[in-house]
């Protein structure tokens, strides 16, 4: 982290909510921007019959910690944003249900990402292989905006851009 400020990143995205040893401590001293982001288990093994009793409740009162510790540790609330973790120890059906309950997140008062661009979700419900999931990408891009999400994490930006302008122009009609 601290590598990639001295590199000039305005923003880290960290897939271990700044729980690692020293983040906390990096990002406070520094001004940039922190994503926080839910993962159950660790990459090699989390896709491993993750459970749940409440995946949203879980996930939100996770985040809601993650919050709480950085904001102790000295970061300010307006440089946080979370991100429920897509794909992240998560079945299809956990992300689709965090999909649906989106806007629930938005109780936390800061900004909230949503990456679901070419995820093997998407390959699951379309049984496309990752460099034929744009229409998908840009569904869940859609769905996610309309839930609540306001950042995007997107492979395909251009595309994306579309779809943002087009629902923008749909929402700003009165």
């Amino acid at each position: 982290m601290q590598e990639a400020l001295t590199a000039g990143a305005s923003m880290i995205n960290d897939i271990d909510a700044l729980a690692a040893p020293g983040a906390l401590e990096v990002v406070a001293a520094s001004q940039c921007a922190v994503c926080l982001m839910h993962k159950k288990g660790e990459p090699a093994t989390m896709q491993q019959a993750p459970r749940y009793d409440d995946v949203v409740a879980e996930v939100m009162l996770f985040l809601k910690n993650r919050i709480e510790k950085a904001q102790t540790s000295g970061i300010a609330r307006d440089r946080i944003v979370v991100d429920p973790g897509f794909g992240f120890g998560k079945t299809l059906e956990h992300n689709l249900t965090l999909l649906k309950h989106l806007s629930s997140f938005s109780s936390m008062e800061v900004p909230v990402l949503a990456g679901w661009s070419r995820k093997s979700s998407l390959g699951k419900i379309t049984g496309r292989p990752a460099g034929e999931r744009l229409p998908g990408s840009l569904a869940m891009a859609l769905l996610s905006l309309q839930a609540g999400a306001t950042i995007l994490r997107v492979h395909d930006v251009k595309e994306t851009r579309d779809i943002v302008a087009v629902w923008q122009a749909y929402k700003d009609v009165t």
